[in-house]
């Protein structure tokens, strides 16, 4: 019988699941039934479209090495982001394996503008892309691309604002009208790292963005993505930030920002976060999610710019399936060059 409660979906969603302990609570009663029951949490989170919540892990703020052991179970490799493509500003100084999400010093990272109008036609937060911009998978432009992605509140802000939102690329390619699922089944995206001049802002104003190094060039990934554990197909893309938009977004249609490229992206970045596909989670203090980038997409959401807001993540690669078989990595530079 399972250490494990997994109770999904979550809150007016279609996908996703809470999982708590049958027996004890927190990170390091968590921690031991993962050690003994190593495979049980992997497949609740292929079971469940690939995002779970854990609550009530507050030990961690005390201990955050325990993000790292509890990260461990879902790969063979969690990434040391100090050596990355990551400003060395927002990797956790004892824990390098932690990547800090926050608006506090010396990260400072601010959080995204409001949406206007702040409120969607249903009177709810909005979700859907182009009223809702910044959809992402983590790290889409480096190959092999990651796997699970774990996110912890050490400090989170008010409950109605700094919300994450996840839509479910599976959902949404099952969902395709079939002309459009035929016209994407081959293509390949180009993904840009952010920070590199390639944004979609950066090509609509004309910017000529700085010379790649060999290790940060944009990556080719496919537009629908055969999932290695589940075997299911999925979209596989994001918009304005992380996609190519001066040899993109797509290889071998029209380039730029205004073009057929462009349009095709908009359309599926439209119909993949319809909230029908979305999940909007309210952070709590010692909330932890787990996703599976392979499938979802994220994006974060405005809060108070006078808020304090600390989130600690960390970054699992191993299984990105047979396509990328023998790869070695994009970003180290010796690799590259």
């Amino acid at each position: 019988m399972s250490l494990f409660d997994v109770k999904g979906p979550l809150k007016d969603a279609a996908f996703g699941a809470t999982v708590s302990l049958k027996s004890g609570r927190g990170a390091q009663a968590l921690d031991a039934a993962m050690a003994a029951e190593p495979l049980s949490l992997p497949k609740i989170l292929s079971d469940n479209g690939g995002l779970l919540l854990v609550q009530g892990l507050n030990e961690i703020n005390d201990d955050p090495a325990l993000l790292v052991r509890l990260s461990r179970v879902f790969g063979p490799e969690v990434e040391d982001y100090r050596h990355t493509l990551t400003n060395l500003s927002s990797v956790h100084t004892q824990v390098p394996e932690i990547l800090l999400v926050s608006n506090m010093v010396p990260v400072s990272k601010m959080p995204p503008p409001r949406p206007e109008p702040p409120i969607a036609a249903d009177g709810k937060l909005p979700v859907q892309y182009p009223h809702r911009v910044g959809w992402h998978t983590d790290q889409s432009y480096r190959r092999p691309p990651p796997d699970i992605s774990l996110f912890y509140a050490a400090t989170p802000v008010a409950s109605d604002q700094g919300q994450t939102l996840f839509a479910n690329g599976t959902l949404a390619y099952e969902a395709l009208p079939s002309a459009l699922r035929a016209k994407v089944e081959k293509l390949d995206g180009l993904h840009a790292q952010p920070g590199t001049g390639r944004s979609r802002r950066a090509a609509v104003a004309g910017e000529t963005p700085r010379a790649f190094k060999p290790h940060e060039r944009s990556q080719r990934q496919p537009v629908v993505r055969t999932h290695p554990v589940t075997g299911k197909r999925s979209l596989y893309i994001c918009e304005g930030g992380q996609m190519d938009w001066f040899d993109g977004p797509f290889v071998g249609m029209e380039k730029g920002p205004h073009g057929d490229g462009a349009r095709l992206l908009d359309e599926l970045m439209s119909h993949m976060t319809q909230r029908r596909f979305v999940y909007a989670h309210e952070w709590q203090q010692g909330d932890m999610l787990i996703w599976d980038n392979r499938c979802l997409v994220h994006a974060a959401t405005w809060y108070e710019s006078g808020e304090q807001r600390m989130m600690w993540r960390t970054t699992v690669h191993g299984n990105p399936g047979a396509a990328y078989a023998g790869e070695a990595k994009s970003w180290i530079p010796v690799a590259a060059e």
